[in-house]
């Protein structure tokens, strides 16, 4: 059985905004974990581990967009485990991103939007695999993963305080 026309130009008009989706999340990708080349190596780092050196609010910049390639890759009909990996991915960026300088390394290292974007791809090479995200899911792991950058950014914030404290004396 044929489609209709207009099953046809709804189907081109979906892989269309999908394939200009799957583009604008690479472009993110590229841009937090491999835009700027290092000068006589083949290693590229990209902004993210730049803006995670701006306390606090560097780690949240770099989080908001890693949350929004994981909230399109629900809407693209990536599984549920998936999505969690990428969370964790996310996650363990943020954490070890919160450890002065040996966390800003291993941010370069990890690339957490390279490996979001990896496992889309493999999603996206063989789709049958696992069970669709529901909404309720995809909110409730976005507020989580909020909930836990939100939750290392404070308690950095409060360690920071202290150890000030202790150094001055104040």
């Amino acid at each position: 059985m044929s489609r209709s026309p207009i099953q046809n130009s709804s189907t081109n008009t979906s892989n269309k905004s999908q394939a200009a989706s799957l583009r604008r999340l690479r472009q993110i990708s590229h841009l937090l974990d491999n835009a700027i080349p290092i000068p006589g190596t083949k290693y590229r780092i990209g902004l993210d581990p730049i803006l995670g050196l701006i306390p606090g609010g560097g780690d949240v910049i770099g989080s908001i967009f890693a949350g929004y390639v994981v909230f399109k890759s629900a809407q693209m009909g990536v599984p549920q485990e998936t999505l969690v990996k990428m969370a964790a991915n996310i996650v363990f960026d943020t954490v070890a991103g919160t450890v002065p300088v040996a966390g800003d390394l291993l941010d370069v290292a990890w690339k957490a939007n390279v490996k979001n974007i990896e496992l889309l791809d493999a999603h996206l090479g063989s789709p049958e695999q696992g069970k669709k995200a529901d909404w309720l899911f995809v909110a409730a792991l976005l507020l989580g993963l909020m909930l836990i950058v939100g939750g290392v950014i404070f308690l950095s914030v409060m360690l920071f305080g202290w150890l000030f404290q202790v150094i001055t004396g104040r």
